[in-house]
């Protein structure tokens, strides 16, 4: 297949770009606009092999994605806004990204007629929930401008098969984590502080609950959709590694050798949800099954920012921290 891949050289997207490579035949475009989150080191070490090719480019961008989406089978939707924080103080940007650019890869796939259109989403647009699991049936109830408008986004572009028949797809996934992952979010931003002996800030009482998985298991779970998936389905896709932020905190202290008295509790966050968790009934009837065990995997991670610092000391050096 040629795939069209939106935000290629982001965290996740990059991931998938590389474990695609790696194991299919499919030949990519990498469509990124290469904000402060997309970096082309993020897939340097693909960028030679003939079957990937880099446009850079803005998924609000109608012209662009007209000039370069057309010819492909698929559009794998990764582009997004994805901070929390950020949406809180410029909810603006998120909203025009995550809604009008999704739009606009919609209505040009549709004219392009693509076969296949994976929209990647968030476990964020369900909000938070005390007990038990959400199903995809549930209702969506974002908390954040960020979750607000990929929920928008989730819901324009399924509305793109009804409306115009869009071969549409979602997920919906729980918190990722592994090489690559800016250092604003946690795992990442405590684990480049703690190498460096610096404090990590810990929200509130540190007992929000999220679930993480190894971003290889959440891109294979996207290529098994892109596949597999029933058009206008959507699927979950998590790793019931429920922890709280707390825990996971004391596990990055452990890995890093730091102790205790380097945790800075900060102010929570603004409408920070208490508790994700997903059900992943449909996405393993399909046949998928997580690879990645989370402590060992945890591990390994730590390792890769020990082991690449020349990659994210530059990036915190730009944002200042």
């Amino acid at each position: 297949m040629k795939l069209f891949v939106t935000g290629g050289a982001g965290f996740i997207g990059s991931n998938y770009v590389r474990w695609t490579l790696a194991n299919t035949d499919d030949e990519i475009t990498v469509f990124d606009k290469l904000t402060y989150a997309g970096n082309l080191d993020n897939i340097r070490d693909v960028l030679d092999d003939r079957r990937c090719r880099f446009v850079q480019g803005d998924i609000c961008d109608t012209d662009a994605v007209a000039e370069h989406l057309p010819g492909h089978d698929a559009v794998v939707h990764f582009a997004a806004e994805s901070h929390v924080d950020r949406s809180i103080v410029d909810p603006y940007a998120f909203v025009h990204t995550n809604v009008f650019g999704t739009n606009v890869l919609c209505d040009v796939a549709r004219q392009a007629g693509a076969e296949r259109f994976v929209h990647i989403s968030t476990d964020e647009v369900y909000g938070s929930i005390d007990i038990g699991s959400f199903s995809e049936s549930d209702p969506l109830t974002p908390r954040s401008p960020y979750s607000a408008a990929k929920a928008g986004s989730d819901l324009l572009a399924l509305s793109y098969l009804t409306t115009h028949g869009l071969p549409v797809v979602v997920t919906r996934c729980s918190n990722n984590f592994g090489p690559y992952q800016y250092p604003e979010k946690v795992i990442p931003l405590f684990t480049t502080n703690l190498l460096d002996g610096r404090k990590v800030p810990l929200y509130g009482d540190g007992g929000n609950v999220r679930d993480w998985i190894h971003v290889e298991d959440h891109n294979r779970a996207v290529h098994l959709v892109l596949h597999e998936g029933a058009l206008g389905e959507i699927y979950n896709i998590g790793a019931h590694n429920e922890i709280t932020n707390r825990d996971l905190t004391h596990r990055l202290l452990e890995l890093c050798g730091r102790d205790e008295s380097f945790i800075e509790p900060v102010d929570d966050r603004l409408g920070h949800d208490r508790r994700y968790s997903v059900d992943i009934t449909k996405i393993t009837s399909l046949g998928w099954r997580l690879e990645r065990d989370f402590d060992t995997a945890l591990a390994e991670t730590v390792a890769w920012y020990r082991d690449n610092r020349a990659w994210w000391e530059p990036l915190k050096a730009r944002a200042g921290g």
